[in-house]
């Protein structure tokens, strides 16, 4: 009798096993469930991010003419009209166009433009920089960004007196 019921115990056992092998469906839908919640918070930020990554080349090199014109301003009488001249390894870039506006260029005052490209002017923001010659003497720069994405260049008040963003515009962050 012992050995019978140890027979079938063992019998139960191995039939078990061969039951609860995988998963349920209900299990597997609760997991593709979390995955997708996740995922639905996740890239929102992700993209986020990408944006801000594409901007800071803008901010880079906005900053970066913005000094190139206050010493290349100080070596000679007036500001450079071609980024070409600044030396300062300005490449081109697939998400923004760059540009001194030569109307804007004077013996006293210049504006650099990022402008993000077509493709991009649904997501990026635009910035502009700007220098000025006071008159102390010395110079004084402003760098600004539109409020929010754009596909025209924020306004850079240059005064004799000042240099600041124009109208509703945020210095650069």
């Amino acid at each position: 009798m012992k050995t019978e019921l140890k027979a079938k115990f063992i019998q139960q056992i191995l039939s078990k096993k061969k039951d609860s092998e995988g998963f349920t469906l209900i299990e597997l839908l609760v997991v593709i469930i979390i995955i997708g919640i996740l995922s639905a918070i996740a890239l929102p930020s992700f993209l986020s991010q990408a944006a801000k990554a594409k901007q800071t080349e803008a901010k880079s090199f906005v900053g970066a003419v913005n000094r190139a014109q206050q010493a290349f301003r100080m070596e000679n009488t007036t500001f450079a009209t071609d980024v070409a001249v600044l030396q300062i390894g300005l490449t081109t870039s697939e998400y923004y166009g760059y540009s001194i506006p030569t109307a804007s260029t004077t013996a006293t005052a210049t504006v650099f433009n990022a402008v993000p490209v077509a493709a991009e002017q649904g997501t990026l923001r635009a910035y502009a920089g700007g220098v000025s010659v006071l008159s102390s003497g010395q110079t004084a720069s402003a760098a600004c960004m539109t409020t929010g994405v754009s596909g025209t260049a924020p306004t850079v008040a240059l005064t004799v007196s000042a240099a600041n963003c124009g109208g509703t515009q945020f210095n650069m962050k």
